[in-house]
């Protein structure tokens, strides 16, 4: 049987700049590819109703997070003048659609206003028949933006990446040749930021490589090549106490680069689908790997300074670099979250663990959610919360931590639920199949 792609957990990266981290949502996952709202205060209560300040319709499909920066809220779709064959939710077979559409497309980035949700701009990057297949769940926009608070970034995977200023002059572009995927699933990986350099992995079934641009002129700066092949995990910049480092999750393996492009470390044994995007808490970096008909799905924790290939020996699940793992713990599509000292891991299939995070002790076990059984997107955790969105549009919200208990669940009425929501201050962003809400507390609106 062939594995399914919902492939779009991605991602950018780190933004240094003086706007409040609570404030701006500069990457999936907001700042250091996280999930977490430190000082926020996003409501845990709504519907397609009750607590929404304002929703807006998006033409086309996408299924790119948004990102926000200061009043501007900036996401990506790609719009068929023909008919989308609707996706089914949950895990399946035959979703394998290995010709391209013939129709015409429009590739768009648009920018919206934060406080009203109307739409600021929107560009039309690039127009005409797709140039490769797309899995039925992916769409032809699943690669997030990320912003340094001057630019915003984009990625149409096989078409280019493209830079705009805040108020939507094009800036540059660089075109991406079209490669061929894994079952003509389509691409996902997201770009991401650190310093004045942009890092963008691009693996396929072609020609896999490693690219660090210029981030003002879009001009390439190297160029590593590398084994993989298709992948859909974005990148991410580790600034720990030893040096910065580049880590890139692959199918089968994951590989660290100095800032020039030259190996640092490896680990092998990951999943032979790798889609979550690495973080880093606590002093440790975490990362996970768990298609689900593999029997290798680990979930590893590791310390700075590593060199070499620390892949562990048949029967460890510790090493000098490995300051602990499980071989069987990771889930598929979602990222895990740390939050308060404990990892959170939720199954694509409606189950939920938890872990000590330094010690990767377990503090419970497969806990299951009661409603539906599709998870996508990646969870997120504030004011003592930890939040799983389905893609029925159903959240189940948790009581951060060492016991499982579900404290409520909130409904979007059935729409369809596989990005990644972005948290800006008091509000909540969650994007649908159709339309984007924004999701407010009436008393701390303004």
């Amino acid at each position: 049987m062939k594995p399914t792609t919902s492939l779009f957990v991605l991602c950018g990266l780190f933004c240094g700049n003086a706007f409040s981290s609570d404030d701006n949502w500069p990457q999936f996952r907001g700042p250091g590819a996280r999930g977490i709202a430190e000082r926020a205060n996003p409501p845990d209560r709504w519907s397609t109703t009750e607590n929404v300040a304002w929703k807006t319709d998006i033409p086309g499909r996408g299924w790119s997070s948004p990102i926000v920066w200061g009043n501007k809220l900036f996401l990506t779709s790609v719009i068929n003048q023909g008919i989308t064959e609707p996706a089914k939710k949950g895990l399946y077979f035959g979703g394998e659609r290995l010709t391209p559409p013939k129709t015409e497309h429009q590739w768009k980035v648009f920018c919206l206003d934060l406080n009203s949700g109307k739409i600021n701009w929107e560009k039309t990057v690039k127009k005409g028949p797709p140039p490769t297949s797309i899995h039925i769940k992916n769409s032809f926009a699943s690669e997030t933006p990320v912003t340094d608070g001057e630019r915003v970034y984009c990625v149409f995977g096989n078409i280019g990446l493209f830079a705009f200023d805040l108020d939507g002059k094009e800036l540059w572009s660089r075109p991406l040749e079209p490669r061929p995927t894994r079952f003509g699933w389509g691409p996902a990986a997201s770009p991401v930021i650190h310093g004045d350099r942009i890092y963008f992995v691009n693996d396929n079934d072609k020609q896999s490589e490693l690219l660090a641009l210029d981030k003002r002129t879009g001009k390439e700066i190297w160029c590593v090549p590398r084994d993989e092949k298709s992948n859909w995990a974005t990148p991410f910049v580790w600034e720990n106490d030893k040096r910065m480092e580049i880590i890139t999750p692959g199918s089968g393996r994951v590989a660290s680069y100095d800032l020039d492009g030259k190996l640092l470390w490896s680990l092998r044994g990951m999943s032979s689908i790798t889609i979550a995007t690495p973080y880093e808490a606590n002093g440790l970096l975490y990362i996970s790997s768990g298609y689900v008909m593999d029997k290798s799905r680990p979930l590893y924790a590791i310390r700075p300074g590593a060199k070499g290939d620390i892949s562990l020996k048949a029967g460890e699940t510790t090493n000098s670099h490995i300051a602990w793992s499980h071989p069987t713990a990771a889930p598929y599509n979602p990222g895990t979250v740390t939050y308060e000292g404990r990892l959170y891991v939720l199954h694509d299939r409606g189950l939920v663990s938890c872990y000590d995070a330094k010690t990767g002790e377990m503090r419970y076990e497969r806990e299951r959610l009661p409603k539906g059984l599709a998870f996508t997107s990646s969870p997120w955790a504030a004011n003592g919360k930890i939040f799983c969105l389905n893609e029925d549009g159903i959240c189940f919200v948790l009581l951060a931590g060492d016991k499982f208990k579900l404290l409520h669940t909130n409904q979007l009425d059935g729409e369809m639920c596989m990005a990644t929501p972005a948290l800006a201050g008091n509000r909540l962003l969650l994007r649908t199949a159709n339309r984007i809400y924004c999701v407010q507390l009436k008393s701390s609106k303004g």
